[in-house]
């Protein structure tokens, strides 16, 4: 039986958007990061171990913490930003992996396996 394990992560990050109007000025957010992975139950009866999933979310998170995400991205959308933030999480978990990224509030990206 497949399970979904999540958690949710902060982040304080600086952009602008090249090219936008009230949005190329630089600016920051708290990016609300929430994570969720899919699996089944192995022999030890757990999907991953909670401390796991956050130690590897807290190292790749702290590549976009306290930067300014211009310097990592071309065009630093919440949409581009969550693509690059998935790719990362992708590579270090063996999981399908749904991530939400929320840019302040209200405001959000999501993407799905």
């Amino acid at each position: 039986m497949k399970m979904k394990l999540g958690i949710i992560d902060y982040i304080d990050s600086a952009h602008y958007l090249p090219g936008h109007g009230k949005c190329g000025i630089v600016h920051g957010h708290t990016y609300k990061v929430e994570i969720v992975i899919e699996g089944e139950k192995n022999e030890n009866g757990m999907v991953m171990d909670f401390y796991d999933i956050k130690k590897i979310v807290k190292e790749v998170m702290a590549e976009y913490d306290h930067v300014m995400l211009n310097d990592i991205l071309e065009y630093p959308s919440v949409e581009n930003l969550c693509e690059h933030v998935h790719a990362r999480l992708s590579d270090r978990l063996s999981f399908p992996i749904s991530l939400k990224i929320w840019e302040g509030q209200g405001k959000w990206c999501e993407i799905s396996p």
